[in-house]
């Protein structure tokens, strides 16, 4: 990767201008000019490196989701996998090393649209499956530091039923537009605008009032791990009490090692973890280490756990709220 390339998914997954022609703000930032940039863009994402440019909304503030799991028989598992993966809600689906085998985030407008897609799949494929709704996010940052110097510093919270926000009709028109993320023109706002039936300041106002609100975690270029080398990527749970989560689940997101830091539900019998943290790296030896190594530091030696690094991806895009129809049509 090129010194441009670097600079440019690693500096703009956060700090992304929400203005007109942003794409040539980038340029002026990176001393080269707007063409540069856009062809660039397009080169990786052609080459999977950036699944897109656009928004991550807060999981729980606007919609329902929910991580999910199932175990497949191991002789249907691409079978039930592509069954998981046709599904519109369904926004990631990775095979992991379990029981449980495969494991999928789905999103929906609400938790009624959500029950309905895991009953949909239940049936479609005929095996049950688990539902662990996020709790407590400790650090749910969604950025890589590609230079592995700092964490982005992010606040955690609670997820309560009164987190949720009640989106205009407005406003759903152009979450629907944005899902798929950025055209990659010079002036991305005005053509999202077309789309979603605003001016390009409106789209640009509502973009920044979202992201002031929490409702946007972040804005900017969206990186796939793998593609950049990190194909060890692993899900830790732990099952510990409850009334140590809080305390447990703060140490492990402060952590440099840590990428996502959360607190689940519990599926009892069938799952009774309720912390979870990912770790991604390079080779499965350094992730396993990085694990030894947190058990030890914070006397964690006592606690059941599960390393479940994943094997292959089947599905990865931004998450869908507003179904196809409704962003077209509103």
């Amino acid at each position: 990767m090129d010194s441009l390339d670097f600079r440019l998914i690693n500096e703009f997954q956060r700090d992304f201008p929400l203005e007109a022609q942003p794409f040539a703000e980038i340029a002026w930032r990176l001393c080269t000019d707007e063409e540069t940039i856009l062809a660039a863009l397009q080169r990786l994402r052609e080459e999977g490196v950036v699944s897109r440019v656009g928004a991550v909304f807060a999981p729980r503030r606007v919609g329902a989701s929910t991580l999910a799991a199932l175990a497949a028989p191991p002789d249907r598992l691409e079978e039930i996998a592509a069954r998981v993966s046709a599904r519109p809600e369904v926004n990631h689906n990775y095979e992991r090393e379990h029981r449980y085998n495969l494991w999928f985030v789905v999103t929906a407008r609400d938790e009624a649209h959500l029950a309905g897609a895991l009953a949909a799949i239940e049936r479609d494929t005929g095996c049950k499956v688990i539902s662990l709704p996020l709790e407590h996010e400790f650090y749910i940052d969604l950025g890589f530091d590609l230079a592995g110097i700092c964490k982005s510093p992010h606040a955690g919270r609670r997820i309560e039923a009164g987190d949720l926000r009640e989106l205009t009709l407005p406003e759903q028109k152009l979450m629907g537009a944005l899902q798929h993320g950025l055209d990659l023109v010079s002036q991305p706002f005005a053509r999202l605008g077309e789309l979603a039936g605003l001016d390009e300041a409106e789209v640009i106002a509502t973009l920044k009032r979202w992201r002031g609100e929490g409702l946007i975690k972040r804005f900017g270029v969206v990186v796939r791990h793998h593609e950049l080398g990190y194909t060890a990527n692993a899900m830790v749970v732990w099952d510990l009490p409850d009334d140590e989560v809080e305390r447990v689940g703060g140490l492990l997101a402060a952590e440099p090692e840590v990428t996502l830091c959360y607190q689940r539900r519990r599926h009892q019998p069938e799952w009774p973890y309720n912390l979870y943290c990912m770790i991604h790296g390079r080779e499965r030896a350094g992730v396993e280490r990085a694990v030894a190594e947190l058990r030890e530091r914070f006397q964690l030696g006592h606690v059941p756990h599960a390393i479940l690094f994943s094997r292959r991806r089947f599905k990865q895009r931004g998450a869908h709220y507003i179904p196809q129809a409704a962003a077209a049509h509103g």
